[in-house]
């Protein structure tokens, strides 16, 4: 079975997009591409068709990651698409909320990206959008850190053999 993972900002070009691309390099290096279908999405339309923030991207690629997701806002359809949805904080929670309660039909797990932290003590992914250069890297650590336990905590819900 293949798991299907949406992960959500506000405007989908910097954390959400950040973290399908993480999470996704990082299922691959575990030889476990087969298994997850990843994707993001924002909840604005505002930057839709978009790549990621041209910061976010240089930051990434130092990393070895290629963001080429194009912004997408997140839809009703995406509560019954996808197996879990993942927010980067409160705001993205709450909105996703406000979405799922008029999905006709809602077989999504809202998770809290911030709460699959290993090496980190942050309460949610902050958005670096109007911060500087150490704002985009912080983010990216927070990312790479959360995506390992979200990764641990999907094996274990979905019965994989480690």
């Amino acid at each position: 079975m293949m798991t299907q993972i949406l992960f959500v900002c506000l405007g989908n070009i910097c954390r959400s997009s950040a973290a399908e691309e993480v999470f996704r390099t990082l299922v691959a290096r575990r030889g476990l591409a087969d298994r997850f279908a990843v994707d993001s999405a924002g909840l604005i339309d505002y930057h839709e068709g978009e790549l990621s923030d041209p910061r976010m991207i240089r930051h990434a690629a130092r990393r070895g990651y290629r963001l080429t997701h194009r912004s997408r806002p997140v839809t009703v359809a995406d509560f019954s698409r996808f197996h879990y949805i993942v927010g980067m904080d409160e705001r993205n929670m709450q909105g996703l909320a406000r979405m799922a309660a008029q999905a006709p039909a809602n077989d999504a797990q809202m998770l809290r990206m911030a709460s699959f932290l290993t090496h980190h003590d942050a309460a949610i992914i902050p958005d670096p959008y109007y911060g500087g250069e150490s704002d985009f890297e912080h983010v990216l650590d927070l990312l790479e850190d959360a995506a390992g336990g979200l990764l641990e905590h999907l094996m274990g819900e979905e019965g994989y053999i480690r």
